[in-house]
């Protein structure tokens, strides 16, 4: 399947079961799909709360203005994207400007590779114009995409303590 039929796009409200069913897969890998999405937390009201996050109003102290998007094929959900505008102590470490993530079954198309590089298109428009990326120091797929990418190992940050250590990479 071309990678160039993916596109990255806000929530919607008929989404629900999709993103609850992607984040209960992503869950047994110890993934969070849906960045602060209970089995409580109400559709409308989780997306408001997206909405918000991404024009930066009413933000918790530990989290920064953020875009969530889906990564969808063909009308099928196959990852998500999360585009941090600017860093706290916590993503400088360990989270980085992008997050993303592919369902196991669509994994190996090159999906991760293009979430990627319409995230940093992204992030370059939310004026990033250094993007950090972090992921475990045992994930040889993201290490790929990072590197593939164009992403330079940061040489002066240790591999931050795990379970994984971490990596992390810039990408100019």
């Amino acid at each position: 399947m071309p990678t160039s039929d993916l596109r990255l796009r806000p929530l919607r409200l008929d989404d629900e079961s999709a993103v609850r069913a992607a984040g209960e897969e992503m869950a047994a890998e110890d993934f969070e799909f849906a960045i602060g999405l209970t089995p409580q937390t109400e559709w409308p009201a989780y997306l408001d709360s997206l909405d918000r996050e991404h024009a930066g109003i009413d933000l918790r102290p530990d989290r920064v203005a953020a875009t969530f998007l889906v990564a969808v094929v063909d009308g099928v959900m196959v990852g998500r994207a999360s585009i941090r505008h600017r860093l706290n102590d916590f993503l400088l470490a360990y989270g980085g400007h992008i997050g993303y993530g592919v369902l196991r079954e669509h994994r190996r198309r090159g999906h991760a590779r293009e979430i990627l590089r319409q995230s940093l298109v992204i992030a370059r428009a939310h004026g990033v114009d250094r993007a950090l990326l972090t992921c475990d120091d045992d994930n040889a797929g993201s290490i790929a995409t990072i590197e593939g990418a164009g992403g330079r190992l940061d040489p002066s940050w240790p591999l931050a303590e795990g379970p994984p250590p971490r990596r992390r990479y810039w990408i100019d």
